[in-house]
């Protein structure tokens, strides 16, 4: 084992479910062993490749796969500048590789090198969604009945605009048949369009709806997506405060963090953020002055396991719970790696679910087992999963800008998406 060198850093591309994902496999001199992890940045999917091929396989040929702590501190200052989301996400699939080649060699599941199990199956949530209050409530009866405890609960995706794109969530969502947004100019700039004011009034008496149908037996949550200015954020927290949210996510956008202590003064509903948050100081003093209550980090976004676990003891130290970003655009490595992590953290909160389909599961054997709203790990070495590169090379990736991240107010103003 003390020979063990790094030979290949390969970057695989693929998009077997409509959304493009990047898979990072780092290759070693012991025949057979390799890792794989997840650097999937859709919206700059080439600009990550290009990371990966031209600088990270450079930096780590030669290096003892091991040494992960030690990559990761010294990849991370190599460019200088850092922590930005394309470097990030590169060496957050060389991360991810590193733990599953050390699990692999240790014979274990990643869950046991990080400290064990802490639980007997991970509790997710599903995204749930219609075109008005009473679709949105047939789609989580019919969440329930698969078994799901938790739900997201969207009317009209986010802000009411609901999406033709694709590669947001591999499906059309509707607009929300009762948010009358505002008039537009005699000309309209290209974009999706929303009105925030409008949405923002909608919420309650979506959530009003939905626990007079449905009662407090399940969980709530709702996405604001940084939509709404930070006073509206404020407004509906305190509004949503009778209808008892598991949590409301995201409120505010990374740039107006400071709102979250007039928030917190203002309201007890718990807060979850952080799935744009790509540096230690964008968390930290949300964490360290108990201004949010779960934190929902993208962890390839972050730069990978290793500071995805460092993040999770922090968060323990100030009763901050976990609820790892898992939207369609994260590959089904990325999902392996959040599941390791929620086995091994006691402060678990939530995990995001998207289902996959089955070109997912052909090309990535080994996906984890959901059942009745949990999800399982194997005990297989490592993360447990594998790829099949002649099928995901079946699935070629498309590239591009998505539609969905054009966003508009009604008199054309670009925001946040």
């Amino acid at each position: 084992m003390s020979n063990l060198k790094i030979t290949a850093v390969k970057t695989i591309l693929t998009a077997p479910g409509g959304i493009d994902l990047a898979v990072v496999k780092v290759e070693t001199n012991q025949p057979g062993l390799y890792g794989l992890g997840c650097a999937t940045f859709t919206q700059r999917i080439h600009a990550v490749k290009t990371a990966i091929d031209e600088y990270m396989e450079p930096f780590l040929i030669g290096k003892d796969p091991m040494r992960i702590e030690d990559i990761w501190q010294s990849a991370c200052v190599s460019g200088y500048w850092r922590s930005g989301p394309i470097m990030n996400n590169a060496l957050s699939g060389v991360d991810m590789a590193l733990w599953d080649i050390k699990g692999k060699l240790a014979g274990m599941p990643v869950y046991e090198l990080l400290g064990g199990k802490c639980r007997d199956g991970i509790p997710l949530y599903v995204h749930t969604d219609g075109g008005d209050e009473f679709e949105v409530e047939d789609n989580i009866r019919a969440r329930m009945e698969e078994g799901y405890q938790y739900v997201r609960c969207q009317m009209g995706m986010y802000g009411g605009a609901g999406t033709d794109d694709m590669k947001l969530i591999a499906t059309r969502l509707a607009r929300a048949k009762n948010i009358q947004p505002k008039r537009s100019p005699r000309t309209s700039t290209p974009g999706i369009y929303f009105d925030p004011e409008s949405y923002v009034k909608s919420v309650p008496r979506l959530f009003d709806h939905l626990r007079n149908k449905l009662g407090f037996g399940i969980e709530f949550i709702h996405d604001v997506h940084e939509r709404v200015q930070p006073i509206a954020s404020v407004q509906l927290a305190k509004t949503l405060e009778q209808y008892q949210l598991f949590y409301l996510e995201d409120p505010v956008a990374p740039e107006n963090i400071e709102w979250l202590k007039m928030l917190r003064q203002q309201s007890s509903t718990p807060i979850s953020m952080g799935e744009l948050f790509t540096n230690v100081n964008d968390w930290k003093p949300l964490i360290t002055n108990n201004l949010i209550d779960y934190i929902r980090c993208h962890v390839s976004t972050i730069g990978g396991i290793t500071p995805a676990k460092k993040l999770a003891t922090l968060s323990e130290l100030h009763g901050v719970r976990t609820a790892w970003h898992g939207p369609g655009d994260i590959s089904p490595v990325g999902v392996c790696a959040n599941l390791h992590l929620d086995m091994s953290v006691t402060n678990f909160g939530i995990q995001e679910y998207t289902p996959v389909n089955d070109a997912l599961r052909d090309v990535f054997p080994g996906c984890a087992e959901i059942d009745q709203g949990y999800a399982y790990l194997s005990d297989r070495p490592g993360l447990g999963i594998d790829i099949d590169e002649k099928k995901a090379a079946q699935y070629p990736c498309v590239g591009g800008i998505p539609s969905w991240t054009m966003a508009r107010t009604p008199d054309g103003t670009a925001s946040r998406p």
